[in-house]
């Protein structure tokens, strides 16, 4: 007699005997419950609440004050007189709502870049339109004091110093969703405009500089074969750990129609760039038109959902500035995701999820032990069908800064896209 079959003999004779409540074979073999960490719904309807992108400070240097956007609709294409609210969610009274401002500059997956200012106990920076231009403005929450600087900002330094930024009509009108509807793309008619491409603003000042064009990046053939006369474009910018270089991914796309008439249509081909935060000293990091989602681990090393010549779709860490690159828990790490590392322990911790998997939509933000190999599955969030395309919600999980809450949008309760906080404390240590 097998062990299995002599242990499930014993229980039912238990069972006759009434030596043990009754309970059913399937439930007595069935596997233990995934145990998942608590997640608690900071903001609530009827208005809908998201962050939008993950490489963003979300949470303020004490981790009490958390940011969100506020929208009043859903699952359509902004309109030019879409105005959402900014504000934080005071997480030690009561998740009070405190607003902050308004933006007419937002789009869903990166909402209006609202965040933190790197360096400041207080300034929280976020687009806005204001007449014929985009533009940031800075807030001091203590003081109430708000400034405006010309430029919208993409991505700030850890220093909070500068701002790198780039052309949000254009992104709108190359991919929409991404970028900013209400201004039309001043270079509409060219393909790689001398007079676009990546700007650096000083923080304080406000004074700019264009130290990357679209024309520079376009003279760079790709694979042998010119770009100038694809519509290309820049998206994705992200400053080094150590405010020294940033990433900008460069993309292109083919064209149809004449003159006039030109538009870009068809898929968009990427690769990455770094260079020097005054633009200089460029190298293209991942040369295969694939790059997706990335992350600095640190001023040296990339990590990238890619494709590189000769290989399958993965993450891998690049070092910058050279051909070195390797793959990151592939068994593990199986799909493209929103990933980041947690700020704390140099790298160990690798944040991520997944976009929508199976029948039921589920999305699964988890932690990625990188020494001991480990993946911690921090809930499976579904996402109803309504939620695609431009105006889908991704989870985009963020960290606090000290690495023990994660931070999601998501529509999982049935009141629309709300921000949701993860405890992993008992995960991270």
């Amino acid at each position: 007699m097998s062990l299995l079959h002599s242990r499930r003999t014993v229980l039912k004779q238990m069972a006759v005997a009434g030596l043990m409540p009754f309970v059913s074979l399937e439930q007595i073999f069935a596997a233990p419950a995934e145990k998942l960490p608590p997640v608690r719904t900071i903001t609530k309807g009827p208005k809908h609440h998201w962050f939008g992108y993950y490489d963003k400070l979300e949470f303020d240097p004490t981790n009490r004050y958390v940011l969100s956007n506020e929208v009043e609709f859903e699952h359509r294409t902004p309109n030019a007189d879409d105005r959402i609210a900014v504000g934080m969610v005071d997480t030690q009274n009561n998740d009070e709502w405190i607003p902050l401002g308004k933006s007419d500059s937002w789009g869903w997956q990166q909402g209006c870049m609202l965040q933190w200012r790197p360096g400041s106990n207080s300034e929280v920076v976020w687009n806005d339109r204001e007449g014929d231009q985009h533009v940031c403005r800075v807030k001091d929450i203590r003081t109430g004091a708000t400034r405006t600087l010309p430029r919208p900002i993409y991505s700030l330094g850890p220093d909070g110093k500068w701002a790198i930024t780039a052309d949000f009509s254009r992104i709108q009108r190359m991919r929409p969703g991404y970028g900013y509807v209400g201004l039309e793309d001043p270079c509409r008619t060219e393909r790689a405009p001398e007079e676009s491409g990546v700007w650096r603003m000083d923080m304080t000042t406000g004074d700019t500089q264009l130290i990357f064009s679209l024309a520079d990046a376009a003279a760079i053939p790709f694979q042998g074969k010119s770009l100038q006369e694809k519509w290309n474009y820049f998206n994705h910018l992200l400053v080094s750990p150590d405010s020294s270089r940033f990433i900008v991914l460069h993309r292109w796309r083919e064209s149809t129609g004449e003159g006039t008439d030109a538009e870009p249509t068809g898929r968009f081909d990427t690769r990455m760039f770094t260079a020097d935060i005054d633009g200089t000293n460029r190298y293209i990091l991942d040369p295969s038109g694939y790059t997706s989602h990335f992350i600095w681990r640190d001023p040296n090393h990339v990590c990238a959902w890619t494709k590189p010549e000769g290989k399958d779709s993965k993450f891998y860490l690049f070092k910058d500035q050279t051909d070195q690159v390797e793959v990151v828990a592939p068994d593990i790490m199986k799909v493209n995701g929103h990933n980041t590392y947690l700020p704390v322990a140099n790298g160990d911790w690798i944040l991520n999820d997944t976009y929508p998997q199976g029948s039921e939509r589920l999305q699964t933000p988890y932690l990625y032990h990188v020494p001991s190999g480990r993946r911690f599955d921090l809930g499976h969030f579904p996402l109803p069908s309504q939620y695609k395309g431009e105006w889908r919600c991704d989870l985009h999980p963020r960290s606090s800064n000290d690495g023990k809450t994660i931070a999601i949008d998501s529509p999982h309760t049935g009141a629309g896209r709300q921000v949701h906080l993860i405890d992993v404390s008992e995960i991270v240590g």
